[in-house]
């Protein structure tokens, strides 16, 4: 059972060469919708639709900050239907972040690339931490441009209200 508590580390990366993730241990490939929903003061609510080739699952999640790197996050599967009843709900002067993730392990950790498509030459990197003391082994095959946890300008949830331009 995954913990309510994520611990994830975020890095703007330059684009990676997809043929290269594609090999490696536990590849996978999604594409995902995302958008927020009106909440309570200090929580992010949020629907997503994910696509696995013809499958699609959908998803609520709330999300209370702890810290910087840190969450309580709760999820729940959801049916269509209710999704795209929940879609009414969309918070005011937001928008829909559109994004194709790339997940797989690299030496046991999990990390997902996602590739936005209002950026040509960066993407953003996470992997969530089992324990803050855990040391985050880099791909080397991931140019690192900056660090960016704790950025909320480098959230999905300001993702929706304003893009950030790219770093390089």
């Amino acid at each position: 059972m995954k913990s309510p508590v994520e611990i994830e580390r975020k890095y703007v990366i330059m684009m990676p060469d997809i043929r290269i993730l594609r090999e490696q241990e536990g590849y996978s490939v999604s594409h995902i919708l995302q958008t927020y929903l009106e909440s309570k003061p200090n929580v992010t609510r949020r629907v997503r639709s994910r696509g696995y080739g013809d499958r699609t699952v959908y998803t609520e999640t709330e999300k209370t900050r702890i810290d910087e790197i840190s969450s309580f996050e709760e999820e729940r599967e959801i049916s269509e239907s209710e999704y795209k009843s929940l879609l009414r709900l969309v918070k005011q002067g937001t928008r829909t972040v559109v994004k194709t993730r790339h997940s797989f392990l690299y030496h046991g950790q999990i990390f997902e690339v996602d590739i936005y498509p209002e950026w040509k030459r960066t993407a953003i990197m996470e992997t969530e931490l089992i324990s803050r003391k855990v040391k985050v082994e880099m791909p080397e095959f991931i140019e690192i441009v900056a660090e960016v946890s704790g950025d909320k300008g480098y959230s999905n949830a300001s993702m929706a209200r304003e893009f950030p331009d790219e770093l390089v």
